[in-house]
């Protein structure tokens, strides 16, 4: 019987898809059992990418230390846990209040944080303030604050815990930092500053604790999208232009669960930088070094495009 080579390529097509269905399934069953009885911290756990990690390294069995500055929040989480997980394969989460803007509290912080199990395993910066507004708006008092939440606050507290990490000669640190700390986009003068500023210290911190067998991973993303996925009509009557265009794809964001996806899957492979988004906010990075005259026009016709239509509602 001769078979039909004209059913070659469908064959290979389904060969091939149950291959990489096979390698996610394995992937995603590795993924669990090498964060078992690990000790992993989430300095936000309450928010929508915290939320979506706590469950994760729950289920995957971490011991896990719960951060954020709403107690009843962190309550709510622990209850959430504890319900849906099983309790002879998971381990009750240690709840503990951390607020980046109290930097006078990050000593007592650290301390309860080693306390809980005498070590640090996995340290996940993931907390973050937002803003978006003209420079010539912008309070120094406003400014201290986003540095301290974006900049201090991770790096006073990664350097709490390293001590814990340097006799061990173990432990990965994640930064969850954002696109605009590769890429300055208008409005956005603070938060981009702040996000500079912590990558280029992670990316410092990276090469000197290599020698102690210590990780330092960064994950670059766009902005988080939690809102429910809006209709097709709703965007069609932006304006078709390429400065428009470039906004837009730099405005698409990444849900939490796929963004909580890519941190367990940097745990595990312990890969040093991610870059998570779409391909024109990659492509603006590159230009920002090979064209730098052609992306700084393209911004700056998109500044005036939004003034402008300020101006017309």
């Amino acid at each position: 019987m001769v078979f039909p080579s004209v059913m070659a390529l469908p064959l290979l097509i389904v060969l091939a898809a149950g291959l990489y269905y096979i390698y996610n399934e394995v992937m995603q069953y590795m993924s669990k059992s090498l964060v078992r009885n690990k000790v992993v911290v989430i300095t936000d756990a309450v928010s929508g990418v915290g939320n979506e990690c706590a469950h994760l390294f729950h289920k995957g069995g971490a011991r896990l230390i719960l951060c954020g500055d709403n107690w009843d929040k962190l309550e709510s989480l622990y209850d959430s846990l504890i319900n849906e997980a099983d309790p002879s394969e998971t381990f009750a989460p240690k709840l503990v209040i951390l607020d980046f803007s109290d930097m006078e509290s990050m000593e007592d912080v650290t301390t309860e944080m080693v306390d809980s199990y005498g070590c640090v395993d996995v340290l996940i910066c993931n907390s973050s303030m937002k803003l978006k507004a003209p420079v010539q708006s912008i309070s120094l008092e406003l400014d201290r604050n986003i540095m301290d939440i974006n900049y201090f606050g991770p790096t006073t507290l990664t350097k709490g815990i390293l001590p814990t990490m340097i006799p061990r000669r173990s432990g990965h640190i994640i930064l969850v930092n954002s696109i605009q700390g590769r890429l300055a986009v208008p409005f956005r003068s603070s938060y981009a500053a702040s996000k500079h500023a912590v990558q280029a210290f992670f990316d410092c911190l990276r090469a000197e604790v290599e020698e102690y067998g210590i990780t330092v991973s960064t994950i670059s993303h766009t902005f988080i999208d939690s809102t429910v996925p809006s209709s097709p009509e709703k965007h069609a009557s932006k304006p078709n232009s390429l400065a428009a265009f470039v906004a837009n794809q730099l405005a698409h964001g990444v849900r939490p669960s796929v963004l909580a996806d890519e941190i367990m899957r940097t745990v595990n492979r312990k890969r040093k930088e991610v870059v998570l988004s779409h391909p024109i906010p990659r492509v603006a990075v590159h230009l920002r070094s090979l064209l730098p005259s052609f992306l700084f026009a393209v911004l700056g016709a998109g500044v005036k495009d939004s003034v402008l239509a300020e101006q017309m509602e």
